[in-house]
């Protein structure tokens, strides 16, 4: 009786598995990789990402105080935290961006820390998504603002043009 082999199935580089098959969670893909979250959106396909410096930070958060409710995500290993409304107006002091107003967002941002902000479209749990992610210098989400979705679980065709237009605009200069 001859023993037999196994050999398991060589896993995809992470550039394959997303060019495959770009939904998921980031998070996850990157702890399976053992890459940071922004190691993956980089290797998205290019279609599915558009990687601007952090240092327009300021300018893209104005950007979106014009989009109506989104929701805002804070993602780490411990917490997905979700708060849908509009964004508020930011100002800088003290060695943050707030942001205050009549919103369920608010809060006090290290803007600094931000080295790249990066708009994402790609599939999710087989839906179509849009969203603004944030990185800190580690690599790491500091947070996202996704385009929003209607009753029928549809992206808002408005906020879709917004998404569409900073992302085109920005990525021109």
């Amino acid at each position: 009786m001859t023993a037999e082999i196994e050999t398991k199935a060589e896993r995809p580089t992470l550039v394959e598995r997303l060019a495959g098959n770009a939904d998921g969670i980031l998070e996850q893909i990157a702890s399976e990789y053992g890459v940071s979250t922004l190691d993956v959106v980089r290797a998205l396909p290019e279609a599915h990402r558009t990687v601007i410096d952090g240092t327009r930070f300021a300018d893209v958060m104005k950007a979106i105080e014009g989009w109506g409710p989104v929701l805002f995500i804070v993602h780490t290993r411990h917490i997905v935290l979700e708060c849908e409304g509009p964004l508020p107006p930011g100002t800088f002091a003290r060695g943050y961006y707030n942001i205050h107003g009549d919103s369920p967002i608010g809060g006090h941002i290290r803007a600094e820390n931000c080295k790249a902000v990066v708009f994402v479209s790609r599939p999710f749990m087989g839906r179509e998504s849009r969203s603004v992610q944030f990185f800190s210098e580690d690599g790491e989400a500091m947070f996202k603002i996704f385009v929003r979705r209607d009753e029928a679980r549809n992206l808002i065709a408005e906020q879709v043009e917004r998404f569409d237009a900073l992302r085109h605009e920005l990525n021109s200069r």
